[in-house]
C-alpha cells in the first residue's frame, strides 16, 4: 500500500470510532425500533456498540505493534537476553515478552533456543509467562472496556508476576526437572543476516499482523462480547458478585480455581470479565480470574510437558497462581 493510503485510513478510523454510540442508537432505537430499558434492548445495544469498538481498537494497535515488531526477531530476542544477570534478565525477558509475537504454539522452539544460548531457566520462564499474559490484544481490550487506568494496572501486575515468578523458579534450582534431551540440543546453524526493511515493508508488516491476529481472534471477540451482552442485559446486579464471594477471603482463590481449567485468549475472556465487574465483582477478583485463564493456559501447559517434567509444571503453576492470588488480594484491599 502507498503512503497516502495510511494517511487516509486514520481519519476514517477516527470518524467511525467517535460515532459508535450514535450508530448503535440509530440501529437499535430508530432502525429496529426497540423499546428503551428492556433486557433485550440493553443486551443488543451493548453488543452493537462494543463489537466495532473493540475491533477498531484492535486493528489500530495490532497494526502499530506489528510495525514495531518488524524490528524484532526470535534471534534478536535470544541474543538480547544472553549474558544478563538473573534479576535484570527477568525484567528484560518480561518486557520482551510483551513486544514479541510469540504464544503457546512457539513455546517449545523458544524454550530450546533459550536453553541452548545458556539463558537461565528462570529468565526463560519470565518470557513465557509475559508473552501470552501481556500483549496488545489484552491491553486494548482492557482500555476499551475498563479504561486506561485498569489496563495499565494489568500491565504492571502482569509484569511483576512474570519477573518474580521467573526469579523464584530460578532460585529453586529446578533444572533437574527439565527433560534430559533439551540440554543435548545444539545449534549448528549460522546466524542469519538481518534483512533491511523499507518504510513500506514495515507498514505492510503491520497490515500482515492485522490480517493474521485479528483474522484469528475476531470470532472470540464476538463470542466474548455476546456472552457479556447477555449477562449485561439479563443477569441481576450483584448476582455474580455473590457467587464469587464479594468481600470474602476466598473470592480470589475461587476465581483462580474457576479460571485455570478454562482456555481462552484475551479477546474471549476480557469482555466477560468486564461484565463481571459491572455486576459487582471486585477488581482484584476479576483480574485474578482473567490472569488465571490467560496466564495459565492449558494448551501451553500441555505443550510444555514435552520439555518439562510434571514436577516442574506443578511448581510453575503453583508459583504463578501464588503471584496472581497476591495481586488479587492487593487490589481488593486497596479497592481501586
Amino acid at each position: 500500500m502507498k503512503k497516502y493510503t495510511y494517511i487516509l485510513l486514520l481519519p476514517l478510523w477516527i470518524v467511525l470510532y467517535m460515532n459508535l454510540a450514535n450508530i448503535a442508537d440509530f440501529l437499535v432505537y430508530d432502525l429496529i425500533q426497540l423499546e428503551k430499558g428492556t433486557h433485550l434492548t440493553e443486551s443488543l445495544w451493548f453488543f452493537i456498540y462494543e463489537v466495532p469498538k473493540v475491533l477498531l481498537l484492535l486493528v489500530l494497535i495490532v497494526f502499530v505493534v506489528g510495525v514495531i515488531r518488524s524490528w524484532f526477531s526470535a534471534e534478536k530476542t535470544r541474543k538480547a537476553l544472553e549474558g544478563k544477570s538473573l534479576f535484570a534478565g527477568n525484567v528484560m525477558a518480561s518486557g520482551l515478552g510483551i513486544l514479541t509475537p510469540f504464544c503457546s504454539c512457539s513455546a517449545i522452539p523458544l524454550f530450546l533456543g533459550f536453553v541452548e544460548a545458556g539463558i537461565p531457566l528462570g529468565v526463560t520462564f519470565s518470557f513465557l509467562i509475559a508473552a501470552p499474559l501481556i500483549n496488545e490484544v489484552a491491553l486494548i481490550l482492557l482500555a476499551g472496556l475498563f479504561g486506561w487506568k485498569v489496563a495499565l494496572i494489568y500491565v504492571f501486575t502482569g509484569l511483576s508476576i512474570a519477573v518474580f515468578a521467573g526469579f523464584i523458579l530460578e532460585k529453586l534450582k529446578l533444572q533437574r526437572y527439565v527433560a534430559e534431551w533439551v540440554f543435548q540440543v545444539k545449534s549448528n546453524q549460522p546466524g542469519l543476516a538481518e534483512e533491511k526493511l523499507t518504510f513500506n515493508n514495515r507498514m505492510n508488516a503491520g497490515f500482515d499482523s492485522v490480517k493474521e491476529i485479528v483474522g484469528k481472534i475476531w470470532i472470540y471477540v464476538l463470542i466474548g462480547i455476546a456472552v457479556g451482552a447477555g449477562a449485561h442485559g439479563f443477569v441481576p446486579d450483584d448476582y455474580l458478585a455473590q457467587i464469587l464471594g464479594e468481600g470474602s477471603w476466598y473470592a480470589v482463590p475461587l476465581a483462580i480455581l474457576f479460571g485455570i481449567p478454562l482456555y481462552s485468549n484475551a479477546a474471549g475472556i476480557i469482555p466477560i470479565v468486564a461484565v463481571l465487574m459491572e455486576k459487582g465483582v471486585t477488581l482484584g477478583t476479576a483480574l485474578a480470574f482473567m490472569m488465571s485463564v490467560i496466564g495459565l493456559s492449558l494448551p501451553e501447559i500441555i505443550i510444555l510437558k514435552k520439555v518439562l517434567k510434571w514436577q516442574l509444571i506443578v511448581i510453575f503453576i503453583a508459583v504463578v497462581a501464588a503471584g496472581i492470588t497476591t495481586v488479587g488480594f492487593i487490589f481488593n484491599l486497596i479497592n481501586l
